[in-house]
């Protein structure tokens, strides 16, 4: 990897968007993941290269996060970097220049409004190569079905934070598995956990970006 590929891998590492960031104060007025990533291309670095370095960069936050080394604040720092760098990569990915690994299907689950943890999910899996459709919140059962209508090769992810919202979760898979029983499901969120995701018959649960990117990449090979 190049010199301009490991600086736009360090800058998703330590969440350096662009120029104009504050943050890391040690890369003050450098370039950050939208300039780096703009002048890769330009340079001739293939989309599938440039990736190759943000999914490098966004493998080590992944790996801190697990281990404590880093919080949520970081996540989302490095995520947002993420995708100011995937914004200048899209154009190649939709006219099929690029390949992607597979979609996946995001969304939090009816009656909740929270989604910090979905977008860092839904930011990190895209980083990784995957094309991402996000439904954003209170998503209605039937909404998660007609996603799975249309893209019948997608990998579904159902988000919930509140206990009370739970329920909704177990509610969708029961009705995806009612249409569709072979549909892969991963769930994630605060209150879930391992035993809920096989009480109600969902496939993968991970308390973390890192290991459902990894189970994404498991299906894909």
């Amino acid at each position: 990897m190049d010199d301009i590929l490991n600086k736009l891998s360090h800058c998703i590492e330590f969440g350096k968007t662009d120029r104009a960031s504050p943050w890391p104060p040690d890369m003050k007025d450098q370039d950050g993941a939208h300039e780096l990533a703009l002048k890769a291309l330009e340079l001739g670095h293939s989309p599938d290269l440039i990736l190759e370095s943000l999914v490098a960069g966004m493998e080590v936050v992944g790996r801190k996060f697990s281990e404590n080394k880093i919080f949520v604040p970081q996540m989302l720092m490095s995520a947002k970097a993420m995708k100011a760098a995937m914004e200048h990569l899209k154009p190649a990915f939709e006219s099929g220049r690029a390949k992607r690994k597979g979609i996946f299907v995001i969304g939090t689950v009816q009656g909740d409004l929270h989604d910090i943890g979905k977008n860092i999910v839904a930011m990190y899996i895209e980083g990784n190569g995957y094309e991402v459709v996000d439904l954003g919140v209170d998503v209605k059962p039937e909404q998660f079905l007609a996603e799975i209508e249309k893209r019948p090769e997608c990998v579904v992810g159902l988000s919930a934070l509140l206990t009370t919202t739970m329920i909704n979760m177990k509610r969708t898979v029961a009705l995806i598995r009612e249409k569709h029983p072979n549909q892969v499901i991963c769930v994630g969120g605060a209150p879930v956990t391992e035993k809920f995701c096989r009480d109600i018959n969902a496939d993968f649960y991970s308390p973390d970006p890192q290991g459902a990117v990894t189970f994404l990449n498991k299906l894909a090979s």
